[in-house]
């Protein structure tokens, strides 16, 4: 196992184009940590330059205690799974799991054992005697996997690894590798992972942390429920959650918050987590902490999605869009009623600082990332 520590670290391109900008982030030993961002946010830039596939322009990169800034990939402990899975197409998967440790001079017995070990926990003993063409998706993941696991690592390092399968297999292999981290971790053997995704539900399932980017900035880091629940700014908060946060633009005006003709009451607990009350300002609330009642605020309903045993409500509010989430006996009382009002639980409102983006409601006044 091993800590990782980004301090500072930068990358700019030929032309003068940053795409990171110098950020600091402490991945503990043992821990699973998840790189998410939309495309182009440089988490994979990012990766890459821990990996060592990727020059580091400024600040460093330490693995363990050795600064690996000028290390070529081999000799920084670490094994990275690729979303294209990279397996050697004429070695069977015996061969494609050997490889590594063939070349790192190991014997013939140490690589059995080590093949028989791998096999075993990642329940590919039926698939060492096949072609990579001859499994599936998941399978040939797995063996993916596998490769890395047997060089045992120092760090785990994945490239959206998950991206390439269908969404039934995108689940399994979630449970697979966390439970694989969890067991070894118990068993003193589990390697620091980073994993980069663009898929929040990926995200949110797997990390121990989560590092929140935009464009080469780290947005905020912390668990997933920190995130969900205290999201540091308006990116984080737009970010993470499905349906997405509704952010309604407006302006406080005493204890209310007011969004074109309609006031809410903020409440006091609201009120005094204020850490400032800035002229523009964005309101949060997430769709299922909106409720249909008689003394909410009105919008016009403009559709509808049935998801089984809840309904996503689409509505205008003063011109802005809002979801609100219902129950399907909730949704079919409602009728053919194209007006609604939602109310708003008070407790989990958020307010943003429409200028830089902060979170001036979170508890104790904190809004940094």
């Amino acid at each position: 196992m091993a800590r990782v520590q980004l301090n500072n670290l930068e990358k700019i391109y030929g032309g003068g184009v940053k795409a990171v900008h110098g950020i600091d982030l402490d991945i503990e030993d043992g821990e699973f940590m998840v790189f998410v961002g939309p495309s182009g946010c440089a988490k994979s830039t990012t990766l890459r330059m821990v990996a060592g596939l990727e020059e580091i322009t400024g600040g460093e990169v330490i693995i363990g205690q050795t600064r690996v800034n000028d290390l070529p990939p081999g000799k920084r402990s670490i094994a990275m799974v690729f979303q294209n899975y990279a397996l050697y197409p004429h070695m069977k998967v015996r061969g494609n799991l050997a490889f590594g440790l063939k070349i790192a001079g190991k014997s013939k017995p140490e690589i059995e054992t080590a093949i028989d070990d791998v096999a075993r926990i990642l329940e590919i003993e039926p698939l060492l005697d096949r072609l990579p063409k001859q499994l599936s998706g998941g399978q040939a993941q797995r063996v993916a996997l596998g490769r890395a696991l047997i060089k045992k690592p120092g760090v785990f390092l994945f490239d959206e690894p998950l991206s390439n399968l269908d969404a039934k297999l995108r689940a399994s292999m979630r449970v697979r590798i966390t439970d694989l981290h969890r067991r070894l971790k118990a068993e003193g053997l589990s390697s620091t992972v980073i994993y980069v995704t663009h898929d929040q539900t990926e995200a949110m399932t797997m990390g121990d942390r989560i590092c929140v980017m935009q464009a080469g900035r780290i947005m905020q880091v912390a668990t997933p429920k920190e995130l969900y629940n205290h999201p540091a700014n308006l990116f984080v908060a737009g970010f993470i959650g499905s349906p997405e946060m509704n952010l309604l633009e407006g302006h406080l005006d005493g204890s209310d918050f007011v969004i074109g003709a309609q006031r809410l009451t903020l409440g006091a607990e609201v009120q005094a987590r204020l850490a400032s009350r800035p002229a523009d300002a964005v309101l949060g609330v997430r769709p299922q902490h909106l409720t249909i009642a008689d003394d909410g605020l009105e919008a016009r309903l403009t559709h509808a999605e049935f998801m089984g045993h809840e309904v996503y409500l689409h509505a205008a509010l003063e011109g802005q869009k809002i979801v609100a989430v219902v129950g399907a006996a909730e949704y079919e009382a409602l009728g053919r009623a194209e007006v609604i009002r939602l109310r708003p639980d008070t407790q989990h409102l958020h307010v943003f600082d429409k200028t830089d983006g902060r979170n001036v409601s979170l508890r104790g006044g904190s809004a940094t990332a």
